[in-house]
């Protein structure tokens, strides 16, 4: 076939979800494409563990975050396949760390707010009641902790690879290895160009991360994206019963970095990220050798903070971030060319992918978005006005 209802450009994690709610709905007649393998390490999807949670400061978020939750359930029903994994999530803020930090909402207020406002139950902890529950971490008094029970991890390599399995049996073909060199209108519908032939599509979903403003370049839209080099450590603690799943939680720790934790799970090791503040770098420029100054912040906070969570070093991987300067999605149709629809997941939407595949689905179909998503639009400030400020190191 060279003619398709949809065709989805980019299989990483909102790709792959689109391809699956697209070919749940549309049947045969929708396509996938990958530049490269499939479950390739070269974006922003790979790796065991992204972190799940209801915790969210912004409210155009925690709309999102139940209906995610049930968007995996319906998942991990269809498949048979456990995705989510249930640990209980904190968000910990060292208030002296903090002190004079321009940190808008994304602190302990901004998060009980949300929760207020959507009816979550939480549990704010001070220093010591912290420590108390999990004496794993160590603290020096001045922090605050909000614990969540929903909270855990959510498997991205496996999602990834049911999304498309699950793609493919409600019909849909898929093809790696093949590079979209461009995509362009054509009439009413939209021409992908591939090195085997010209494809043809009623709808296309672009997701292609690093590589939007390459794949649109012929569409006339650039999207003022800023491509970071991020990085995650494994460590091999020996102290592996004291971080198993069920008795230590995903954690972000929000000091003079922002940094997130999980407990063992897809190695036999704990791991340690940092969010945002990587080099800025480019999808064919970038590296994936380690920073050397992240690893020993990395580190420093381990044995500062969780130091029975520390080992030797089983390996430290880079990912790529692919940022709008509001840090904000994009989930929306060009406004010249409907036809074509632009996914971008800012670097943390991999929580919310199983419900991002379906608002794509939606979008693709010129159906109302099933939950809103009027923050995410391509026409907002943060994308057209070229003097909006960037807030990456927040």
């Amino acid at each position: 076939m060279t003619s398709y209802r949809a065709i989805v450009v980019g299989l990483g994690g909102l790709g792959s979800a689109a391809l699956h709610r697209l070919a749940a709905d549309l049947g045969p007649g929708v396509l996938g494409i990958e530049q490269f393998e499939l479950g390739h390490h070269r974006g922003a999807s790979q790796d065991h563990s992204r972190i799940i949670r209801l915790a969210q400061h912004q409210a155009e978020y925690a709309a999102l975050a139940a209906p995610a939750y049930k968007a995996w359930d319906e998942v991990e029903s269809e498949s048979g396949q456990q995705i989510v994994t249930r640990t209980g999530g904190l968000v910990i803020e060292d208030r002296v760390a903090r002190a004079g930090a321009a940190t808008g909402t994304r602190n302990i207020e901004g998060y009980t707010e949300m929760f207020d406002r959507f009816g979550v139950a939480y549990e704010l902890l001070d220093a010591d009641e912290l420590t108390a529950r999990w004496p794993q971490f160590r603290v020096g008094g001045s922090e605050q902790a909000l614990y969540q029970e929903e909270s855990g991890i959510v498997d991205a390599a496996r999602a990834n690879a049911v999304h498309i399995a699950l793609a493919r049996a409600h019909g849909a073909e898929v093809m790696a290895q093949t590079p979209a060199r461009a995509v362009r209108p054509d009439g009413d519908g939209v021409a992908v160009v591939t090195d085997q032939g010209v494809l043809h599509a009623d709808r296309v979903v672009v997701a292609s991360d690093a590589w939007t403003n390459q794949v649109l370049a012929e569409t006339g839209t650039t999207l003022p994206l800023t491509v970071l080099r991020e990085q995650v450590t494994y460590y091999a603690t020996p102290h592996l019963a004291e971080f198993a799943p069920s008795r230590f939680p995903v954690f972000m720790w929000h000091g003079r970095h922002n940094f997130y934790g999980f407990p063992v799970y897809g190695e036999v090791a704990t791991k340690l990220g940092q969010h945002m503040g990587g080099n800025e770098t480019t999808a064919q420029d970038r590296t994936f050798d380690p920073d050397p100054v992240r690893r020993e912040r990395y580190a420093e906070f381990v044995e500062e903070h969780i130091p029975r969570f520390g080992g030797p070093e089983l390996y430290s991987k880079t990912c790529l971030y692919t940022v709008p300067p509001d840090q904000n999605f994009v989930l929306d149709t060009l406004p010249e060319h409907p036809q074509i629809v632009v996914a971008n997941g800012a670097g943390h939407a991999y929580k919310f992918a199983a419900l991002i595949g379906r608002l794509l689905a939606d979008l693709a179909q010129d159906r109302a978005p099933s939950h809103p998503i009027d923050a995410f639009s391509v026409t907002r400030p943060a994308l057209t006005d070229p003097s909006f400020p960037r807030s990456f190191h927040v």
